[in-house]
């Protein structure tokens, strides 16, 4: 599964998450394959994936939590983030 280093939008962003997601979850894609996506993804792309220390709001709407429970673990198992707070159930999300 091939994925770009930049998008142009949060819904473009959220679409090929859901993708990578949903194909590691059918086994189409390995568990390295999805790690290494996940965070190129997170990499060139910081401020379409997380404001204020929460998913943004597109991503939560057009994701899902189960979804972001995955790229969150990601995220905190590659260092790219060291806050051990789950950032998808904060108050108000």
């Amino acid at each position: 599964m091939e994925s770009k280093l930049f998008y142009k939008t949060q819904r473009e962003l959220a679409t090929a998450l859901n993708e990578i997601v949903d194909a590691y979850w059918n086994n189409c894609v390995s568990e390295d394959s999805l790690m290494q996506s996940v965070s190129n993804m997170y990499l060139n792309n910081p401020n379409k994936i997380l404001k204020q220390e929460q998913f943004t709001t597109i991503l939560k709407q057009q994701c899902g939590k189960r979804r972001l429970e995955v790229v969150e673990r990601i995220l905190l198992l590659t260092g790219m983030l060291k806050d051990q707070n789950t950032i998808v159930v904060k108050a108000g999300s």
